[in-house]
């Protein structure tokens, strides 16, 4: 096999090959189609997550073919396509687990962290944290759904505590909220897609997605919001969101990681507002919003790029010069 290996933070991706691993009990192996590329792999590349091993494939949004069935699973075909996403596995005896909130297990395994991910020709991943996917999606269109669609979607659920949502504002508008927008708006919610000041591709895909606004981050949307989640991982959105929304709306965290969020008057949160986080994600979440994706037609903006051009999706992750979603192609 071919990965991209992180041999330590801050450090570029290096190409290594080596001999095809063998799957282990209740494993699969899977020839990787496609692999999204994350933010959340960033923080992975740039240390922003401390390192849970010494050295690890990055790549969480997979779409692979079964190649090998290991030692007990069942119901698996070979040639099946499968999606492996972040949640890599769960001890499934913690209090969260017994309670059906797996995604806060405490003894959790993630995809291209705590184990080998998808910057890759070839991954090993748990069955029973592999989704089939819907037909209608190719593999480019279906990788950030994995998790950039599962995260957007587990942050749009979240805002339904808050009340009706009319209008929802989306803080950074990547592969998860250009993902979300289509679903919000097929859902008839008036849906305002906050941006960089002077992004105008991405502020173009935003209304070409059916938007009713876009415009700049630290700008006030044309009315009050009902909720609002954040996807860029910048802490000054968190005052600039809640001053957006109107009382007893909600702001939703969606990301795994954010820079520090700056203080602010107590008449933001007032009025019961609400702050949140949403956290990773459940395997009931891709079971209720693949199909739904499918049923909808959400459709991933995708940028392919060859397997061994990973360093370069990441860059051009992180110097904001995407408009959609990265994908790698073995």
């Amino acid at each position: 096999m071919l990965g991209m290996v992180l041999k330590s933070p801050r450090t570029p991706l290096v190409a290594e090959a080596c001999a095809d691993p063998e799957p282990g009990p209740g494993e699969l192996r899977l020839r990787v189609a496609a692999c999204g590329v994350c933010r959340t792999d960033l923080h992975v590349v740039d240390g922003e997550l401390a390192p849970r091993k010494s050295q690890v494939i990055p790549g969480h949004e997979i779409v692979g073919r079964v190649d090998a069935i290991g030692p007990g699973v069942e119901g698996v075909r070979l040639g099946e396509r499968r999606g492996v996403p972040w949640l890599g596995g769960t001890c499934g005896v913690c209090p969260y687990c017994r309670e059906g909130r797996e995604n806060l297990c405490d003894a959790p395994v993630f995809t291209g962290w705590t184990r080998d991910g998808g910057y890759a020709d070839t991954v090993i991943a748990r069955a029973d944290y592999c989704f089939p996917l819907p037909d209608g999606l190719s593999d480019l269109e279906a990788a950030p759904l994995l998790c950039a669609g599962l995260i957007g979607f587990r942050s749009w659920r979240k805002t339904c505590e808050g009340g009706t949502v009319r209008a929802l504002g989306l803080y950074g508008f990547g592969a998860a909220a250009h993902l979300l927008a289509q679903l919000a708006v097929h859902e008839g919610q008036a849906v305002f897609a906050f941006t960089r000041r002077g992004d105008t591709a991405a502020q173009d895909l935003a209304r070409s997605l059916g938007c009713a606004w876009a415009g700049a981050a630290e700008d006030p949307p044309p009315e009050p919001l009902d909720a609002a989640i954040i996807f860029a991982p910048v802490g000054a959105l968190v005052p600039a969101a809640l001053s957006a929304v109107r009382k007893g709306g909600i702001v939703v965290c969606g990301g795994i990681h954010m820079s520090d969020i700056p203080q602010f008057p107590y008449a933001l949160l007032w009025e019961e507002r609400r702050l949140v986080s949403v956290a990773n994600l459940t395997r009931q979440d891709a079971r209720d919003y693949l199909p739904l994706a499918a049923a909808v037609g959400v459709k991933a903006h995708a940028v392919a790029y060859p397997l061994r051009e990973a360093n370069a999706a990441l860059d051009d992750l992180r110097a904001g010069r995407l408009v959609g979603a990265a994908v790698l192609v073995p």
